[in-house]
Order: C-alpha cells, then sequence, then structure tokens
C-alpha cells in the first residue's frame, strides 16, 4: 500500500517545488526528437520539454504515477506514450531515441548499471542523455551521514539510494559526462542528505 499508492503521491508533492521546476527546465533543454523519459513519475517534466522534441515514450511502473500524470498528459504539446515498466529492460531497438531523460530515477532502480547500459544502447548516434539525480556528497560530513540514513532511505522510499556517485555510474555505462553541474538544492542544511544535486548530459564514449 505505501509503495504502490502512497509514494507516488509523496513523491509529486516533494518533487514540485519551483526551484526544482528550474533545475527541470535545464535538464530538459537541448532535447529534440524521438525521447525516452524514464522513471516518468507523474510528469513534472512534460512543460519543460522544449518544442524541439517530437514525442516521449514514457517509462513508468507505477500505475498511481502514470494516473497522476493524465492532466498533465493532456495539455502537452509533444505526444507522450507509455512504453515499458521497467527501466533495466527497455522495449526498444537499438539507437532508437535522439535523446534519454532521466529525473531522480537513477537512484531508485536496483541494477543502476544495467539501466544506465539501456541507456546507452537505445541512444541513436550522437544523441545524449540529459539527467537531474541526487546522490552522494563530496561533503565527508554529509557522506557519512547518507551512509548511515540509507538503510531506512531504502526501506521507506521505495528503494532510493543516497550514496550512488551518478557521474561515476553515468561514464562506467560507457557515455562521456559532457556537462554537469553539482550543488545542493535548496533548503536547510540538515536537508543536505538528500539534496546533493548531479544536472548534466552525457554522450557515447568516442
Amino acid at each position: 500500500m505505501w509503495d504502490d499508492r502512497v509514494l507516488p503521491r509523496l513523491v509529486d508533492r516533494a518533487l514540485s517545488a519551483a526551484e526544482i521546476a528550474e533545475l527541470r527546465a535545464e535538464a530538459c533543454a537541448g532535447l529534440r526528437g524521438r525521447v525516452l523519459e524514464i522513471g516518468f513519475g507523474s510528469g513534472l517534466n512534460v512543460e519543460h520539454y522544449p518544442a524541439t522534441v517530437a514525442s516521449v515514450s514514457a517509462v513508468e511502473p507505477s500505475d498511481v504515477a502514470w494516473a497522476l500524470s493524465a492532466d498533465r498528459r493532456s495539455r502537452s504539446a509533444v505526444p507522450v506514450e507509455r512504453t515499458g515498466l521497467d527501466g533495466q529492460r527497455l522495449a526498444a531497438p537499438d539507437g532508437s531515441y535522439d535523446g534519454v531523460l532521466s529525473t531522480f530515477t537513477l537512484c531508485t532502480i536496483p541494477d543502476v548499471g544495467t539501466a544506465l547500459a539501456e541507456v546507452r544502447r537505445v541512444l541513436r548516434a550522437g544523441g545524449r542523455f540529459h539527467f537531474l539525480e541526487h546522490g552522494h556528497s563530496p561533503d565527508d560530513a554529509v557522506a557519512r551521514w547518507q551512509r548511515r540514513l540509507e538503510p531506512m532511505q531504502r526501506r521507506v522510499f521505495g528503494g532510493c539510494h543516497l550514496t550512488r556517485d551518478m557521474t561515476a555510474l553515468v561514464a562506467e555505462a560507457g557515455l562521456d559526462v559532457t556537462e554537469l553541474r553539482t550543488s545542493y538544492l535548496p533548503g536547510p542544511r540538515l536537508s543536505r542528505p538528500w539534496s546533493y544535486a548531479y544536472l548534466g548530459q552525457g554522450a557515447e564514449s568516442a
């Protein structure tokens, strides 16, 4: 009940703040053509798709989150189709997409390495992976709290990890991190174990 029905609503509220919306807009900037969004959630990125996006294929495991996105999808000028439930197994041929988008998703995927290998597989030559994620802080004091809190975080928030180094994970998947900005999301210092953000893009290594 908690994971299936309550958590998607909490995530929708927690990640819809204006400050985060600005970062979502930056993450979506430059997307074009056919786009795959993994962890589509309640559609909080829909209003930020640029006019250069022709269509979006949405991977979203939660029926509740998908239902919450209905109004946002209905107002979107970009057609959005739900195409899968699992970012670890994408139902798409190699080189199918001009871009892949992930926001606050890689923290919860059980096998994130497999998911990123799939991202690389479905990107066409010259395509880009756009991401906005939270994860491991370079500040030792914050990182210690992340390690302490992670077991409870995973139990309460659908498997969410606090200690994943997103830059390293993207690089390990064979994607060059071509753009990157890291910072804490707005909020009190007590929120820092949850709020170290990675905003960037990756492209297939040469």
